[in-house]
């Protein structure tokens, strides 16, 4: 049997994919995007079992959450949180997040997360110490999501 490693070229480059927003039918290319990151928790209560002296654990649910970090120079959720604020309404949206490397055997992988509702995003902001650029982080929950595009499985897998 052959002893495989993955190839140093399969991994892939942080910096190369897209991000897009669906906000009421409108298709958004935020390429402010810097980083964005999507999880899934399940949601566990402990189940006693007698004889035993570990407890069990059944996942009963699960919930999904993320964090975005985008360039300051964009009003899209600050809008969205004053329309909020102003009438109650909320937005939801989807979040369109592909890796694509072309130099990785892997692949694009496309993930939509769907139904994401803001929990936080700056109002306003300035920073005399930071004559580079500024960024913003916003927090949202997500209700599902699809991964039409999977990577490819690397050879030796």
């Amino acid at each position: 049997m052959a002893f495989h490693t993955m190839r140093a070229k399969d991994s892939i480059a942080g910096s190369s994919g897209e991000c897009y927003v669906l906000i009421d039918g409108r298709r958004i290319n935020f390429m402010s995007a810097v980083k964005v990151e999507a999880t899934v928790e399940k949601i566990k209560v402990e189940v006693p079992i007698l004889g035993q002296r570990m407890k069990g654990n059944k996942t009963v649910g699960a919930k999904g959450t993320g964090t975005a970090t985008f360039h300051y120079n964009t009003s899209i959720f600050r809008k969205a949180m004053k329309h909020f604020a102003d009438t109650g309404k909320d937005m939801y949206f989807d979040m369109i997040v592909t890796n694509d490397d072309p130099t990785s055997a892997a692949g694009r992988q496309t993930t939509i997360l769907k139904g994401c509702n803001l929990n936080k995003t700056v109002v306003a902001k300035v920073d005399a110490n930071n004559n580079n650029y500024l960024e913003e982080e916003i927090d949202f929950t997500f209700e599902s999501w699809d991964m039409p595009e999977e990577f490819n499985e690397l050879e030796g897998m």
